[in-house]
């Protein structure tokens, strides 16, 4: 992670920025959004699979009802077999450096991504080829239902064998076809980028936008002080609005929720060294009793302030979740015999036990995410009387990921406008790949629909199988099944916005790393003289 700002630092940088805007309000925007990367501004590696690559351009982009619309791509096709597909490229796409884009940088984009191991899935890429300048076919090994995700989300790198083309370096000093280029970024502090002026699409309004990297409360002031024209805030500051701003709110399939460890303890570890399993979350009894006592309506009101709604699976809404996939009022009469069915006895000091184990474990939360962390302490709360010990625990994420990653439960975010995630979630072959399915669950019915998905002949009846995932009648990874996670709520994403801002209408946005709001970027306007 990035240093933080020095607070003086800030405050001049903040002040010039404030005169830069006032003097040409309707050139220059001001935001302190979040969404820093780590790993920089580069596709190969995962920048743009969530929210707005914005340097670069994608082959398709995603209409408001998610289906795939042109971009770089004029037209496309997959052959009969579902093993091949072809695209026609525009001719007046260019870099930054006024070089054109062509079919030899898509090829080299997705040859090099399938290889870099980033958060693009190209697993079923075997390769792709340029066949003339503006002609290019992708080759899969085997269909694959969601390997259109990848031409709207991976951005579209120069090749390395061009002049700036792409190295090691590209996440810092990105070359791109997108409406804006990078200019400086003063990591942990500050990204300033201007238009680029070979976009082939329309101008932008903003020539330049200054992206501060501030935490929740520093956000907050610089709202109140002018020195920003959109903040984004938790659901908890979101009711001290600044006399000159609004808020508005923008609906996402962005969820939080608890992922379980699956495995009993043990002295295995994953690959990273961190050690796997927990007793007492592998007891489905726990996770089933854990999912009835949560009290999801209250936790939107608590924790959310009332932004958001209850969630019940990974992609409540869209069309590959189940709609039946609900629970009624928290039932704490029925979690407390399932309880004692299973053998978990509630002893005098007010704690289950089994075989001589409490029942208490933690649920581990980034330590910077107020919102995740009220979610682990009311949860733990509505969990207590049934005898259950939950402990919330602020880390940072270096730590989770080394020590607790697989051991403790976890207040996740995930949300995707791809079933891919689900696949990455709840596939045992992703047990322990990063924060995917980092609980370890393994159920074979459920590996068998979410393959079946993918291998669909049709958007139907792979949706029917991503739904007969979650319940199939008999098994699944949802709450009628194996309860491998207790999803709590999706969240409304709150943002403070100059009135003079008109950013247009907002999508439904995914997870929030890759700056979601500004999907619709080029829609936005300046209202005022």
């Amino acid at each position: 992670m990035a240093k933080p700002t020095p607070p003086i630092l800030l405050g001049i940088a903040l002040s010039c920025l404030v005169v830069a805007t006032a003097v040409q309000a309707k050139e220059q925007l001001v935001l302190a959004i979040g969404g820093e990367p780590e790993q920089g501004f580069d596709p190969l590696l995962g920048w743009g699979q969530y929210g707005n690559s914005m340097f670069q351009s994608t082959l398709l982009s995603r209409g408001r009802d998610l289906t795939p619309q042109p971009e770089l791509a004029t037209a496309w096709s997959l052959s009969e077999d579902r093993l091949t597909w072809t695209l026609t490229l525009r001719d007046d796409a260019r870099f930054t450096d006024g070089t054109p884009l062509t079919a030899e940088d898509v090829a080299y984009t997705f040859n090099a991504a399938a290889k870099a191991g980033g958060r693009a899935d190209l697993s079923a890429l075997d390769h792709a080829q340029a066949v003339d300048e503006y002609t290019v076919k992708l080759h899969l090994r085997a269909p694959r239902i969601t390997f259109v995700d990848q031409l709207m989300t991976l951005g579209i790198v120069p090749s390395a064998e061009r002049d700036n083309g792409y190295s090691e370096q590209y996440g810092r000093q990105p070359l791109g076809s997108g409406p804006y280029q990078l200019v400086e970024w003063q990591e942990g502090e500050q990204l300033i980028v201007e238009r680029n002026p070979y976009f082939y699409g329309p101008t932008p309004a903003f020539e330049r936008l200054v992206f501060l990297f501030t935490g929740e409360d520093a956000s907050l002031s610089a709202a109140h002080a002018g020195q920003v024209d959109i903040a984004s805030v938790p659901p908890a500051l979101a009711t001290n609005v600044p006399a000159h701003m609004q808020r508005i709110s923008m609906e996402s399939v962005d969820n939080r929720g608890i992922l379980f460890p699956m495995q009993s303890a043990n002295s295995k570890h994953a690959a990273s060294g961190a050690p796997i399993g927990n007793d007492v979350t592998a007891d489905i009894a726990i996770r089933q009793a854990i999912n009835l006592a949560v009290d999801r309506d209250t936790l939107v009101e608590v924790a959310l302030h009332g932004y958001g709604r209850p969630a019940f699976g990974p992609a409540d809404g869209l069309p590959w979740s189940s709609s039946d996939e609900r629970l009624a009022a928290p039932d704490l009469e029925q979690a407390e015999e399932i309880l004692d069915a299973a053998g978990w006895q509630l002893h005098d000091d007010g704690l289950r036990y089994k075989d001589g184990l409490p029942a208490s474990f933690r649920l581990t939360y980034p330590s910077s995410d107020t919102t995740r962390q009220l979610l682990a302490e009311v949860s733990a709360e509505m969990v207590r009387p049934l005898g259950i010990e939950i402990q919330p625990t602020g880390r940072h994420w270096d730590e989770i990921q080394r020590e607790a990653l697989h051991q403790d439960a976890i207040m996740f975010g995930f949300g995707s406008h791809s079933p891919q995630e689900v696949y990455y979630l709840f596939h045992s072959q992703h047990a322990g790949n990063g924060f995917y399915n980092s609980g370890f669950y393994a159920n074979s019915k459920v590996d068998t629909h979410l393959d079946a998905a993918q291998a669909a002949e049709s958007i139907e009846q792979a949706n029917r199988e991503w739904q007969a995932a979650q319940w199939d009648g008999a098994t699944g990874y949802g709450v009628r099944g194996d309860n491998s996670w207790a999803w709590l709520v999706n969240l409304e994403h709150v943002y403070f916005t100059d009135t003079c801002l008109d950013v247009g209408e907002l999508g439904v946005a995914p997870h929030g790393h890759g700056w979601p709001i500004t999907a619709n970027l080029l829609d936005w306007r300046w209202t005022c003289d």
